[in-house]
């Protein structure tokens, strides 16, 4: 029996190593289109920012490791053109047929630039891989830009112009929403928008990008361009082979990630989860989703019955230094959802004044009937990891807000105040819901 896996970075390898460890005797096929596999994307904006001094530091497998410990065959540089279901064979782009009795998907995302004129002129990059990383770093170095332009403030657009700054670039971000980073919450907006005026980025919102020219972005004069918007799931692919296209655009998959083909599945950034929150099909290319859902998938393209019971969508971003964490809904995506979302936003010390506490902010949503909790944010310089994952595991388990506000969280000087800015939170919560 031989599984292929299209697709050699966080999925692709996820699923590969856990079928390895289920059946020992599995032929396993990597089949990756660039030349670097197993690779840590999120951290390529801190090599720009200098934080990371090697690419090579990002790099957690080359295909020989991985061949050598895994017993899983990658190759790199091949790209599949087409599937051929019926006969169980992957066209390559160069004529090779590779054959496959069990197939995984993992062909991740990319960003769309045929979107926006002039979006492959040459001063113009996408920051996904590390060569996009390496090609970036050689043109601040060599040809030492003044201006640049930022298309998109979502995680990486404002992770990418903080780390610009560092090279003191001038910094604009060109946002189409009126909000940042998908949250449809304009208070955040403000406070993002605040905090990059305090390190010289200027944020302007509701502002699209119709063409980007040799000197400008839309109006901004610039002689650099980053692209970090228009995310899209790579499923052409998928598409043309007939595998079932979800309404987020993304592969549509079952909770065990296998599509409407028996015996194909897909994981990562290419493919639907279900939200905790709301149990309906949603797209959030997150690497941590990714490696879960390769896990899955790469476990039952072995023979065992696992399933992914889905995500919140909790996550962490470090925009000019300051940390701000998120999961489940944010009130207005709530209110979209059917729900009757009531928020509360509360501002508290992480620690006691005394051990040098610093400010950090914590807003809780929670659904006025049900009084299930719905969502979270935390925006702070320590702690703020943690605590979205306490709120991140109260919707897991579908807390209501009384029994979130008496969980018995921990308190020492040094680490927490003796009432988390969480249970704060969730006692002001209680108190508009009553």
């Amino acid at each position: 029996m031989r599984l292929v896996v299209i697709g050699g970075v966080a999925a692709g390898l996820s699923a590969a190593a856990r079928a390895r460890r289920l059946d020992k005797n599995l032929e396993i096929v990597v089949l990756e289109r660039g030349p670097v596999i197993s690779y840590g994307a999120c951290g390529l904006p801190y090599y720009i920012e200098g934080q990371v001094r090697d690419l090579a530091e990002l790099v957690n497998f080359t295909p020989e490791r991985f061949r050598r410990e895994r017993n899983v065959e990658v190759r790199t540089g091949v790209e599949a053109a087409a599937i051929h279901h019926s006969r169980r064979q992957v066209a390559m782009a160069g004529g090779e047929k590779v054959h496959y009795d069990k197939l995984v998907l993992a062909t991740g995302a990319r960003t769309d630039r045929s979107a926006i004129p002039g979006s492959d002129l040459p001063h113009v990059f996408t920051l996904q891989t590390p060569e996009n990383a390496r090609r970036l770093m050689e043109f601040i170095v060599t040809r030492r830009p003044r201006r640049a332009a930022v298309v998109g403030a979502g995680y990486i657009g404002l992770e990418i112009a903080t780390a610009l700054r560092a090279h003191r670039i001038a910094v604009t971000v060109l946002e189409r929403d009126a909000d940042v980073l998908g949250r449809g919450d304009p208070i955040l907006t403000q406070t993002v928008t605040s905090l990059c005026r305090q390190f010289h980025i200027e944020l302007r919102c509701g502002t699209p990008v119709a063409a980007i020219e040799p000197d400008r972005a839309g109006d901004v004069a610039c002689d650099l361009v980053v692209l970090a918007a228009g995310l899209r799931p790579n499923v052409d692919l998928a598409a043309e082979t007939g595998i079932e296209i979800g309404r987020t655009g993304a592969i549509r998959a079952s909770d065990r990630m296998e599509t409407n083909f028996a015996g194909v599945w897909a994981a990562g950034d290419c493919a639907e989860s279900t939200h905790l929150v709301t149990g309906r099909p949603v797209w959030l290319p997150l690497g941590t989703t990714a490696n879960k859902t390769g896990r899955v998938a790469g476990a039952n393209a072995a023979g065992a019955r696992e399933r992914f019971p889905g995500v919140a969508g909790t996550s962490v971003v470090r925009i000019c230094g300051l940390g701000f964490a998120f999961t489940g809904l944010p009130a207005a995506e709530a209110k979209r959802e059917g729900f009757d979302p009531v928020s509360a936003r509360i501002e508290d010390l992480d620690r006691p004044r005394y051990f040098w506490g610093r400010k950090t902010t914590v807003e809780l949503v929670a659904d006025r009937r049900t009084r299930r909790l719905l969502g979270g944010s935390v925006i702070g310089q320590t702690g703020l990891e943690g605590r979205i994952n306490v709120v991140a595991t109260a919707l897991t388990s579908r807390m209501r807000v009384e029994e979130f506000a008496q969980l018995d969280l921990a308190y020492s000087p040094p680490y927490a105040q003796i009432w988390d800015p969480l249970l704060i939170a969730a006692q002001q919560l209680e108190k508009l819901l009553d």
